[in-house]
């Protein structure tokens, strides 16, 4: 269905006032900049901004766009004869490749993590995000390979994937903030993914295959 100009004038709006926040967040830190200061930057009213945004926290990390399940959904849309850890990798080459902004490989990615990393409810909530994606994805894990819920691998096996994802982010902003261009970076990141599953080994890398027959069967 087409989108009515009501809701294409609300998406504007959004958008307006999160990147009137984004700009003085990087120039000025998370901390010391008010929601008054946003508005004002944004040309919209306080009350408009909240509108929009519940808590500051979500100018910047907002919930419908930075969903724990990423991992999870990556893993559960896998195709027969993918494991987990290979449906992940192969995603994050794919994104990497792609030049693709949501995982970091625009201009202002680094300053941004700079930012959120220097503000203690920004640092807390991406820890928070990184922890529900682990769980998530180790519960999907668990449930495909019937794991007794004492059987600690499923877990293991999610935090080694859920680390490859943060390391992936951490080494674009920090090449990102030396002033590496994207396709420098894209570069680098595509060899440090191989790198990485030579060192997962097949434990990992075989772990959680999907069957050939429908997981319906």
């Amino acid at each position: 269905m087409a989108e009515g100009l009501r809701e294409r004038k609300k998406r504007q709006t959004r958008r307006r006032v999160a990147d009137a926040a984004v700009r003085l967040f990087v120039a000025r830190g998370f901390d010391d900049v008010t929601i008054a200061e946003v508005a004002a930057a944004a040309e919209v009213s306080v009350n408009t901004v909240y509108n929009y945004f519940a808590v500051k926290e979500d100018l910047v990390l907002p919930p419908e766009e930075t969903s724990a399940r990423r991992l999870a959904d990556i893993v559960l849309a896998r195709p027969p004869g993918c494991s987990a850890a290979r449906a992940v990798l192969a995603r994050l080459r794919e994104e990497v490749a792609g030049r693709e902004p949501h995982i970091g490989l625009g201009p202002d990615f680094g300053r941004m993590l700079e930012m959120m990393r220097a503000a203690p409810t920004l640092a807390a909530r991406l820890e928070s995000l990184a922890r529900q994606m682990t769980d998530l994805l180790a519960a999907v894990l668990a449930q495909e390979t019937a794991a007794a819920a004492d059987d600690p691998l499923p877990r293991a096996v999610a935090w080694q994937i859920g680390g490859v994802h943060a390391l992936v982010l951490s080494e674009i902003g920090r090449r990102t903030t030396v002033g590496e261009d994207p396709d420098t970076i894209a570069a680098a990141v595509l060899d440090l993914l191989d790198v990485v599953e030579g060192l997962l080994g097949e434990r990992i890398l075989g772990y959680a295959v999907r069957e050939e027959r429908p997981c319906s069967e």
